[in-house]
């Protein structure tokens, strides 16, 4: 698939945003999570099962569609392959209505053919992206890519079911499939010139690919994916304005609409790039991860996009760890208090962030951190409870934990020994009892007192009761 085989842009040799990974102990794959190609879960919303959907989007259907098959590439001389490769190009801006399946059918299979012999053509021979090849191919593109997308299947945001629902498929993918594979492989040809495309893909062309984003069609936003990030890495020029405007998507995505199909994606190509912003990091990017990618845990749909999110967020605490304290604070901030599967997504996320936190960043946070996941220890939901013990199996975390005992115990003991006793779920009382017992054997003394104080308050609690409801 084109989109899993995604290189970093500064692999190009063309990037002044170079990799600068000497930082962190347990550094994390330099690979954004890949997209799944369909939809995972999204646990907020009910769930609507709908049928399998097949729609077109609007195009303008040409009105001469009668289309005769020209000679092949291979049969042509050397002196005719250029013209024939732009007649092809040019045969292939005729559109077709795909709602009707059984009409034109010879000339939707002429125009296939001359795609798919294109894209085979270009990825066996050189030579072929001249400079006459560039406004043809990319006018192409545009005829055929740029469109209406149909009206969305789920405006409401309902919630997305893999094993039940289909996602909505572009009727029209038999062409529009080769149109994409043949824009990769004119943008992957060794004989590309960034110098030369600029000067047809330019800042509304990137807009119009973007719009595209919001496709149902999970096969198109694969392509898509890899079709932008291509150019991000070859237009330099381009690069800040794709910046800007993946922001814009996701503000009105957050403030306005909470409803796309494309944040996963988005999130993928950002992934790649934030990996390779030099250092010291912009303040332009820090108010990114900030303003930008730490609101996206808002939006009732998170289930849908995560991993990339986590992805991208621990891909900026590896370049700058003081970036620590303001992101686990914005995630204290936007902590679920009703949703306890988002509760389990944050609980990902904060192991992600504490694999590769620095120690003196993690004091800064120590308190308010622990007084969240003893409360995750309290959830009587137990999964939300056994994710939050599932820390005490993470060898770094419990050096940290180790080191901060004075600290950490204090304000865990009471949630880890009540519900030792209270909890419904008896794994939870296992995990439970392995937590206690690492921290007896960190600081045996301290584990002693707080043992004690908790007995003298629960009597104190106790004897209050007794006296303000006697008769109970």
């Amino acid at each position: 698939q084109a989109g899993n085989n995604m290189d970093k842009p500064q692999q190009n040799g063309e990037s002044p945003e170079q990799t600068n990974n000497a930082q962190g102990k347990a550094a994390t794959n330099n690979v954004p999570p890949v997209t799944p190609i369909t939809k995972s879960i999204n646990l907020a919303g009910p769930l609507i099962k709908k049928d399998k959907r097949q729609n077109s989007s609007r195009f303008n259907v040409s009105k001469n569609r009668e289309l005769n098959a020209l000679p092949l590439l291979e049969e042509a001389s050397s002196n005719e392959r250029e013209d024939l490769f732009i007649q092809k190009l040019r045969q292939c801006c005729v559109l077709f209505d795909f709602s009707e399946p059984l009409s034109d059918l010879k000339w939707k299979e002429v125009k296939r053919a001359a795609l798919h012999e294109m894209v085979e053509y270009l990825s066996q021979h050189s030579g072929i992206v001249t400079e006459n090849i560039y406004p043809e191919a990319i006018n192409m593109f545009a005829i055929n890519l740029f469109r209406t997308l149909p009206p969305s299947s789920n405006p409401n945001g309902a919630e997305f079911d893999p094993e039940e629902d289909e996602p909505t498929l572009e009727a029209s993918w038999p062409h529009l499939q080769f149109v994409y594979d043949l824009f990769l492989r004119f943008l992957e040809s060794p004989d590309f010139q960034p110098a030369t495309a600029k000067r047809y893909i330019d800042q509304q062309f990137v807009l119009q690919l973007l719009d595209l984003f919001d496709s149902e069609d999970p096969r198109e936003r694969d392509f898509l994916k890899t079709v932008l990030h291509r150019i991000y890495g070859k237009l330099l020029g381009l690069r800040a304005f794709i910046r800007k405007q993946i922001n814009n998507v996701f503000y009105r995505f957050i403030y306005e609409t909470e409803h796309h199909n494309g944040i996963a994606e988005l999130l993928e190509i950002l992934g790649s790039i934030i990996n390779g912003f030099a250092l010291p990091l912009k303040e332009e990017h820090k108010q990114f991860l900030l303003k930008v990618l730490l609101p996206l845990h808002k939006v009732k749909s998170l289930s849908v996009y995560h991993p990339q999110l986590a992805y991208c967020v621990v891909q900026f605490l590896e370049k700058d760890p003081s970036l620590t304290e303001p992101v686990i604070k914005s995630l204290l901030k936007f902590w679920p208090k009703t949703h306890s599967p988002k509760e389990v997504m944050f609980l990902n996320e904060l192991e992600e962030i504490l694999d590769v936190i620095e120690p003196a960043e993690f004091q800064k946070v120590m308190e308010p951190l622990f007084r969240q996941i003893a409360k995750c220890v309290s959830s009587p939901h137990f999964q939300v409870a056994e994710r939050a013990l599932y820390y005490w199996n993470n060898e770094y975390i419990m050096s940290l934990i180790s080191e901060n005992s004075q600290v950490i115990l204090p304000i865990m003991f009471p949630s880890l020994y009540r519900n030792s006793k209270t909890h419904w779920n008896k794994t939870i009382h296992g995990l439970i009892y392995n937590a206690l017992k690492l921290f007896m054997e960190m600081n045996q003394k301290l584990f002693d007192e707080c043992n004690m104080n908790f007995k003298q308050e629960n009597q104190i609690c106790e004897q209050e009761y007794s006296r303000d409801f006697p008769a109970l």
